[in-house]
């Protein structure tokens, strides 16, 4: 099969260009517009067929390394089925499954294997899996890594469900050698528990009370922790979801020191601001809280140095009852955004010549090398045929009845955004298209 375009993102330029596939893998990639062919070419060619997408955008596949799929043990939030729907329709490819909600937690092997058992046969996307770190469980890791898991998530503060427990430093100093042996990453969800507010008395539906429970403060005292442990260790450390400029500040000071860390922010983050959130709207919240203005400009900014690796969802979802409307303080924290991602990052995306390409080193490159995926997030020979077919210059509307997610409840709901995925390949084999699954569960557990 030969899928081509006039506009195609490849590793160093977008263009013209036709990207030749056989069994599911990228064996030839032609440039220019010379490089497209005849229909009489098509079928000499060994009956392959030729699927000209004019001047639509071709990208790689979206690479979300933070998903909560949820299943099994709390299928009612997510499940395999809808969480890979829902990626599939976003352009995204491959997922990695984070350990927790799930019940059992992906902390011994026996969990990641009721996980597997869970998954097989519902995916419509690729699908790994990150294991989990607990007080306790360095025996596990080893494990875990010769079972497949990509690297291993751990919390510094309480992490919302009983079955994963949050680390402190003397935990961490069980883990980060085993990490550093293996050469896997230590994903952290980076807030200091000590540097957390009391809610008090403040009026519970109203954001800036939730917001100040978690100042940017806990976020850098976090990540000088975990900074001062990769340095002595010599592990890899992603520091997750970054919220705050001050954060921003601390991961790229480490960066010019040379330390192993990593760091992704998501595009809520992006998106929205505190100022605009209103009092009760619930289905905002998330941890760390999304921030004043400032505060996304710098991850911006971020993005664009270099400080900020990544863009990945932390796809969070719940049964819309857990998002206690009107009540900041008990509602469940998470937003789902598999399907928005995209859109999101480039409606505010700058307009640059570069930015498409921008887009595909965020958000399919750098997270595929997070996980160490070696096939995934280039069109290039010798990489997995996961295309998503986009058009970047129109606009929709999110309805959120339409949104393949288990449950609809989303911060997105109505926002006007700026780029459509039209058709979404995984492996040469088309999943999404005219707004709809179109191919049985094909996804790999990888």
């Amino acid at each position: 099969m030969i899928i081509r375009s006039a506009r195609v993102v490849l590793p160093d330029a977008v263009g013209p260009a036709s990207i030749e596939i056989d069994e599911g893998r990228i064996v030839d990639v032609t440039r220019g517009s010379a490089a497209r062919f005849s229909a009489d070419d098509a079928e000499s060619a060994d009956g392959a067929g030729v699927l000209d997408f004019g001047p639509l955008l071709i990208s790689p596949g979206l690479v979300d390394t933070h998903v909560h799929v949820n299943e099994p043990g709390r299928t009612e939030w997510e499940g395999f089925d809808t969480a890979t729907r829902a990626a599939a329709a976003g352009g995204v490819t491959t997922i990695v499954d984070m350990p927790l909600n799930s019940i059992p937690a992906t902390t011994t092997v026996a969990a990641l294997e009721a996980k597997r058992s869970a998954a097989r046969g519902q995916c419509h996307v690729d699908v790994a899996f990150w294991g989990g770190v607990v007080p306790g469980n360095a025996s596990e890791l080893h494990a875990l890594v010769d079972a497949g898991v990509r690297g291993f998530k751990c919390f510094l503060v309480p992490s919302g469900v009983s079955e994963f427990q949050h680390v402190d430093e003397a935990d961490l100093r069980d883990t980060l050698p085993v990490l550093a042996h293996r050469r896997v990453p230590l994903l952290v969800h980076a807030e200091a528990p000590d540097h957390l507010r009391h809610a008090g008395g403040g009026d519970p539906v109203v954001y800036a009370h939730y917001a100040a429970t978690r100042p940017p403060d806990a976020e850098v005292a976090a990540i000088e922790l975990m900074v001062r442990l990769a340095r002595e260790f010599g592990a890899r450390v992603h520091i997750v979801h970054v919220a705050s400029a001050e954060a921003v500040d601390v991961v790229a000071g480490a960066k010019a020191d040379g330390v192993p860390v990593t760091a992704e922010t998501c595009p809520h983050y992006l998106t929205f601001t505190a100022e605009t959130i209103p009092d009760g709207a619930t289905e905002f919240k998330c941890a760390p809280p999304i921030r004043e203005t400032r505060h996304r400009e710098a991850l911006w900014n971020g993005l664009r140095d270099g400080a900020l690796d990544l863009v990945a969802t932390d796809h969070s979802p719940a049964p819309p009852s857990m998002k206690c409307p009107g009540d900041f303080m008990r509602a469940w924290g998470g937003i789902a955004s598999l399907e928005m991602a995209l859109a999101a990052v480039w409606t505010r995306s700058d307009p640059a010549p570069g930015a498409a390409m921008n887009l595909a080193s965020w958000m399919s490159e750098r997270p595929a090398a997070l996980a160490g995926f070696e096939r995934k997030g280039q069109i290039a020979a010798g990489f997995d045929a996961d295309l998503v077919v986009w058009n970047p210059e129109e606009h929709w509307t999110v309805d959120p009845e339409t949104l393949q997610q288990r449950h609809k409840l989303t911060p997105y709901a109505g926002c006007r955004l700026r780029g459509r995925v039209k058709t979404t390949f995984v492996r040469g084999v088309r999943v999404w298209d005219g707004g709809r699954i179109v191919s049985p569960p094909t996804g790999q557990l990888l």
